[in-house]
Protein backbone atom coordinates (compact mmCIF):
# COMPACT_ATOMS: atom_id res chain seq x y z
CA UNK A 1 0.00 0.00 0.00
CA UNK A 2 1.40 3.68 -0.19
CA UNK A 3 1.77 6.36 1.87
CA UNK A 4 0.95 9.90 2.26
CA UNK A 5 2.87 12.16 -0.46
CA UNK A 6 3.87 8.72 -2.49
CA UNK A 7 2.29 7.23 -5.60
CA UNK A 8 0.94 4.42 -5.24
CA UNK A 9 3.33 1.54 -6.97
CA UNK A 10 2.95 -1.98 -8.26
CA UNK A 11 2.37 -5.00 -5.54
CA UNK A 12 3.53 -7.20 -8.41
CA UNK A 13 4.73 -7.21 -11.91
CA UNK A 14 5.15 -10.33 -13.93
CA UNK A 15 8.57 -11.30 -15.61
CA UNK A 16 7.03 -11.43 -19.13
CA UNK A 17 5.67 -7.54 -18.53
CA UNK A 18 2.32 -8.55 -19.23
CA UNK A 19 0.71 -8.28 -15.87
CA UNK A 20 1.16 -5.63 -13.12
CA UNK A 21 -1.31 -5.55 -9.66
CA UNK A 22 -1.60 -2.54 -7.44
CA UNK A 23 -2.78 -2.83 -3.94
CA UNK A 24 -4.78 -0.08 -3.66
CA UNK A 25 -8.18 2.20 -4.18
CA UNK A 26 -8.79 2.22 -7.80
CA UNK A 27 -8.87 5.94 -7.31
CA UNK A 28 -5.50 6.25 -6.34
CA UNK A 29 -4.62 4.33 -9.06
CA UNK A 30 -6.32 5.42 -12.06
CA UNK A 31 -5.42 8.70 -12.26
CA UNK A 32 -1.70 7.76 -12.91
CA UNK A 33 -2.95 6.16 -16.45
CA UNK A 34 -3.87 9.36 -17.99
CA UNK A 35 -5.16 8.58 -21.65
CA UNK A 36 -3.67 4.97 -21.08
CA UNK A 37 -6.34 1.85 -21.76
CA UNK A 38 -7.63 0.36 -24.26
CA UNK A 39 -10.20 -1.15 -22.42
CA UNK A 40 -11.31 -1.02 -18.85
CA UNK A 41 -13.58 -4.30 -17.08
CA UNK A 42 -15.25 -3.27 -14.14
CA UNK A 43 -17.13 -5.58 -11.86
CA UNK A 44 -17.59 -2.50 -8.87
CA UNK A 45 -19.27 -3.86 -5.69
CA UNK A 46 -23.40 -5.01 -6.58
CA UNK A 47 -23.76 -3.48 -2.80
CA UNK A 48 -26.14 -6.64 -1.84
CA UNK A 49 -24.43 -8.09 1.22
CA UNK A 50 -27.88 -7.46 3.44
CA UNK A 51 -27.05 -10.40 5.73
CA UNK A 52 -29.91 -12.46 3.60
CA UNK A 53 -29.38 -16.09 2.43
CA UNK A 54 -29.08 -17.92 -0.74
CA UNK A 55 -28.27 -21.74 -1.66
CA UNK A 56 -25.37 -22.48 -3.15
CA UNK A 57 -24.19 -25.90 -3.83
CA UNK A 58 -27.19 -27.40 -2.03
CA UNK A 59 -26.40 -25.55 0.87
CA UNK A 60 -27.66 -22.30 2.77
CA UNK A 61 -25.25 -19.66 2.53
CA UNK A 62 -24.84 -15.90 3.48
CA UNK A 63 -24.95 -13.56 0.99
CA UNK A 64 -22.68 -11.50 2.30
CA UNK A 65 -19.39 -10.88 0.56
CA UNK A 66 -17.73 -8.89 2.58
CA UNK A 67 -17.24 -5.19 3.95
CA UNK A 68 -16.87 -3.86 0.42
CA UNK A 69 -20.29 -4.52 -1.09
CA UNK A 70 -22.15 -3.45 1.94
CA UNK A 71 -24.92 -0.88 0.50
CA UNK A 72 -24.56 2.34 2.55
CA UNK A 73 -27.82 4.49 0.92
CA UNK A 74 -28.15 5.41 -2.67
CA UNK A 75 -27.11 8.58 -2.44
CA UNK A 76 -23.34 7.14 -0.98
CA UNK A 77 -23.41 4.49 -3.90
CA UNK A 78 -24.00 7.00 -6.74
CA UNK A 79 -21.23 8.97 -5.23
CA UNK A 80 -18.48 6.32 -5.36
CA UNK A 81 -19.66 5.01 -8.89
CA UNK A 82 -19.35 8.48 -10.40
CA UNK A 83 -15.56 9.23 -8.56
CA UNK A 84 -14.40 6.01 -9.94
CA UNK A 85 -16.60 5.68 -13.78
CA UNK A 86 -14.84 9.63 -14.02
CA UNK A 87 -11.17 8.18 -12.88
CA UNK A 88 -11.51 5.59 -15.46
CA UNK A 89 -12.98 8.00 -18.44
CA UNK A 90 -9.66 10.24 -17.66
CA UNK A 91 -7.35 6.58 -17.76
CA UNK A 92 -9.27 5.84 -21.10
CA UNK A 93 -7.61 6.59 -24.68
CA UNK A 94 -10.00 8.43 -26.63
CA UNK A 95 -11.03 5.37 -28.86
CA UNK A 96 -11.64 3.27 -25.11
CA UNK A 97 -14.55 1.84 -23.57
CA UNK A 98 -15.49 0.82 -20.74
CA UNK A 99 -17.33 -2.62 -19.89
CA UNK A 100 -19.05 -2.64 -16.41
CA UNK A 101 -20.77 -6.12 -15.20
CA UNK A 102 -23.75 -5.15 -12.27
CA UNK A 103 -27.05 -6.55 -11.54
CA UNK A 104 -30.27 -4.44 -10.79
CA UNK A 105 -28.71 -3.53 -7.41
CA UNK A 106 -26.21 -1.13 -8.66
CA UNK A 107 -27.16 -1.05 -12.56
CA UNK A 108 -29.49 1.71 -12.79
CA UNK A 109 -26.66 3.92 -10.67
CA UNK A 110 -24.04 2.81 -13.09
CA UNK A 111 -26.51 3.71 -16.46
CA UNK A 112 -27.44 6.79 -15.16
CA UNK A 113 -23.81 8.18 -14.04
CA UNK A 114 -22.22 7.04 -17.49
CA UNK A 115 -25.11 8.97 -19.65
CA UNK A 116 -24.33 12.10 -17.29
CA UNK A 117 -20.44 11.93 -17.73
CA UNK A 118 -21.15 11.50 -21.58
CA UNK A 119 -19.77 8.14 -22.21
CA UNK A 120 -22.03 6.29 -25.25
CA UNK A 121 -23.95 3.20 -24.46
CA UNK A 122 -23.69 0.93 -27.20
CA UNK A 123 -24.86 -2.32 -25.46
CA UNK A 124 -26.52 -4.14 -22.47
CA UNK A 125 -25.01 -7.41 -23.07
CA UNK A 126 -27.18 -10.16 -20.51
CA UNK A 127 -24.43 -13.24 -19.17
CA UNK A 128 -27.53 -15.85 -19.00
CA UNK A 129 -26.38 -18.81 -16.61
CA UNK A 130 -26.63 -22.03 -17.07
CA UNK A 131 -26.86 -23.00 -13.88
CA UNK A 132 -27.81 -20.41 -11.53
CA UNK A 133 -28.41 -21.26 -7.66
CA UNK A 134 -31.97 -21.64 -6.94
CA UNK A 135 -34.52 -18.72 -5.09
CA UNK A 136 -34.31 -19.47 -1.51
CA UNK A 137 -37.56 -17.42 -0.78
CA UNK A 138 -39.77 -18.06 -3.66
CA UNK A 139 -41.01 -15.04 -3.31
CA UNK A 140 -39.82 -13.80 -6.69
CA UNK A 141 -38.46 -14.93 -10.46
CA UNK A 142 -35.10 -16.73 -9.97
CA UNK A 143 -32.32 -14.57 -10.41
CA UNK A 144 -30.22 -16.18 -13.25
CA UNK A 145 -28.68 -13.34 -15.09
CA UNK A 146 -26.31 -10.36 -14.78
CA UNK A 147 -26.16 -7.39 -16.92
CA UNK A 148 -22.47 -5.55 -18.77
CA UNK A 149 -22.97 -2.59 -19.59
CA UNK A 150 -20.54 -1.39 -22.84
CA UNK A 151 -20.27 1.75 -23.36
CA UNK A 152 -17.56 3.88 -25.12
CA UNK A 153 -15.64 7.18 -23.75
CA UNK A 154 -16.48 9.47 -26.60
CA UNK A 155 -19.19 10.21 -28.96
CA UNK A 156 -16.60 11.71 -31.61
CA UNK A 157 -14.20 8.60 -31.92
CA UNK A 158 -14.82 4.91 -33.08
CA UNK A 159 -14.42 1.77 -30.75
CA UNK A 160 -12.54 -1.15 -31.18
CA UNK A 161 -15.37 -4.25 -32.23
CA UNK A 162 -14.13 -6.90 -34.25
CA UNK A 163 -17.86 -7.58 -35.52
CA UNK A 164 -15.92 -10.59 -37.72
CA UNK A 165 -14.10 -12.33 -34.90
CA UNK A 166 -17.75 -12.44 -33.28
CA UNK A 167 -19.37 -13.98 -36.26
CA UNK A 168 -16.73 -16.82 -36.58
CA UNK A 169 -17.57 -17.74 -33.03
CA UNK A 170 -21.21 -17.77 -33.60
CA UNK A 171 -21.26 -20.24 -36.20
CA UNK A 172 -21.17 -17.29 -39.03
CA UNK A 173 -24.35 -15.35 -37.78
CA UNK A 174 -24.12 -11.89 -35.99
CA UNK A 175 -23.51 -12.01 -32.43
CA UNK A 176 -26.56 -11.27 -29.93
CA UNK A 177 -26.45 -9.57 -26.81
CA UNK A 178 -27.14 -12.39 -24.74
CA UNK A 179 -24.69 -14.76 -24.16
CA UNK A 180 -24.71 -18.21 -22.60
CA UNK A 181 -21.77 -19.25 -19.74
CA UNK A 182 -22.15 -22.18 -16.92
CA UNK A 183 -21.01 -20.38 -14.09
CA UNK A 184 -16.88 -20.87 -13.30
CA UNK A 185 -15.59 -24.21 -13.06
CA UNK A 186 -13.63 -26.17 -10.60
CA UNK A 187 -10.76 -25.77 -12.59
CA UNK A 188 -10.82 -21.88 -12.05
CA UNK A 189 -11.21 -22.25 -8.89
CA UNK A 190 -7.49 -24.11 -7.69
CA UNK A 191 -5.86 -21.13 -6.22
CA UNK A 192 -8.85 -20.05 -4.14
CA UNK A 193 -11.94 -18.19 -5.30
CA UNK A 194 -13.32 -14.52 -5.30
CA UNK A 195 -17.16 -14.41 -4.10
CA UNK A 196 -18.09 -12.48 -7.17
CA UNK A 197 -15.68 -14.61 -9.69
CA UNK A 198 -16.76 -14.65 -13.63
CA UNK A 199 -15.93 -17.23 -15.64
CA UNK A 200 -12.97 -16.81 -17.72
CA UNK A 201 -15.20 -17.86 -21.22
CA UNK A 202 -16.69 -14.51 -19.69
CA UNK A 203 -14.18 -12.51 -20.09
CA UNK A 204 -12.62 -13.94 -23.13
CA UNK A 205 -15.21 -13.23 -25.15
CA UNK A 206 -15.62 -9.93 -23.69
CA UNK A 207 -12.21 -8.59 -24.36
CA UNK A 208 -12.19 -10.84 -28.08
CA UNK A 209 -15.01 -8.14 -28.87
CA UNK A 210 -13.81 -4.92 -27.42
CA UNK A 211 -9.88 -5.02 -27.72
CA UNK A 212 -7.06 -5.94 -30.19
CA UNK A 213 -3.85 -7.82 -29.78
CA UNK A 214 -1.41 -5.66 -27.41
CA UNK A 215 -3.74 -3.86 -25.87
CA UNK A 216 -3.62 -2.22 -22.72
CA UNK A 217 -6.25 -3.68 -20.14
CA UNK A 218 -7.01 -2.64 -16.92
CA UNK A 219 -9.35 -3.57 -13.87
CA UNK A 220 -10.22 -1.45 -10.68
CA UNK A 221 -11.77 -4.07 -9.49
CA UNK A 222 -9.84 -7.24 -10.17
CA UNK A 223 -10.27 -9.46 -7.74
CA UNK A 224 -8.88 -12.77 -8.64
CA UNK A 225 -7.50 -11.20 -11.94
CA UNK A 226 -10.38 -13.21 -13.72
CA UNK A 227 -9.42 -9.99 -16.60
CA UNK A 228 -5.96 -10.27 -16.57
CA UNK A 229 -5.46 -14.43 -17.50
CA UNK A 230 -7.90 -13.45 -20.33
CA UNK A 231 -5.64 -10.51 -21.43
CA UNK A 232 -2.71 -12.77 -21.03
CA UNK A 233 -4.25 -15.41 -22.97
CA UNK A 234 -5.24 -13.06 -25.57
CA UNK A 235 -1.88 -11.33 -25.90
CA UNK A 236 -2.92 -8.07 -24.33
CA UNK A 237 -1.31 -6.53 -21.23
CA UNK A 238 -3.14 -6.36 -17.74
CA UNK A 239 -3.38 -4.03 -14.99
CA UNK A 240 -5.47 -4.82 -12.33
CA UNK A 241 -6.13 -2.89 -9.16
CA UNK A 242 -7.57 -5.02 -6.24
CA UNK A 243 -7.35 -3.47 -2.09
CA UNK A 244 -7.82 -6.74 -0.31
CA UNK A 245 -4.50 -9.00 -0.04
CA UNK A 246 -6.26 -12.59 -0.30
CA UNK A 247 -7.05 -11.91 -3.61
CA UNK A 248 -3.57 -9.75 -4.94
CA UNK A 249 -2.20 -13.69 -3.61
CA UNK A 250 -4.63 -15.54 -5.38
CA UNK A 251 -4.21 -13.41 -9.03
CA UNK A 252 -0.59 -13.80 -8.18
CA UNK A 253 -0.58 -17.60 -7.90
CA UNK A 254 -3.30 -17.33 -11.18
CA UNK A 255 -0.45 -15.61 -13.22
CA UNK A 256 2.12 -18.37 -12.16
CA UNK A 257 -0.16 -21.24 -13.33
CA UNK A 258 -1.41 -19.47 -16.68
CA UNK A 259 2.16 -19.60 -17.40
CA UNK A 260 2.63 -23.34 -16.40
CA UNK A 261 0.03 -24.59 -18.20
CA UNK A 262 -1.27 -21.66 -21.22
CA UNK A 263 -2.23 -24.40 -23.91
CA UNK A 264 -3.84 -27.08 -21.59
CA UNK A 265 -6.07 -23.61 -20.15
CA UNK A 266 -6.16 -21.87 -23.86
CA UNK A 267 -7.88 -25.33 -24.57
CA UNK A 268 -10.80 -25.30 -22.42
CA UNK A 269 -11.98 -22.19 -23.51
CA UNK A 270 -14.29 -22.82 -26.17
CA UNK A 271 -14.30 -19.40 -28.21
CA UNK A 272 -10.36 -19.91 -28.73
CA UNK A 273 -10.76 -23.01 -30.38
CA UNK A 274 -13.40 -21.80 -32.68
CA UNK A 275 -10.80 -19.06 -33.89
CA UNK A 276 -7.57 -20.40 -33.50
CA UNK A 277 -7.14 -23.86 -32.49
CA UNK A 278 -3.47 -25.28 -32.03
Amino acid sequence: MSYSNQPPRPIFESIDELFTLYQEDCNEVLPLFENAFDLIFADPPYFLSNDGLSIQSGKIVSVNKGDWDKENGINDIDKFNHQWINNAKKALKNTGSLLISGTYHNLFSLGCILQKLDFKILNLITWQKTNPPPNFSCRYLTHSAEQIIWARKSYKHKHVFNYEVLKKINSGKQMRDVWSFPAIAPWEKTNGKHPTQKPLALLVRLLLMASDENSLIGDPFSGSSTTGIAANLLKRKFIGIEKESEFIKISMNRKLELDARYKEIRSKIKDLNLIDPF
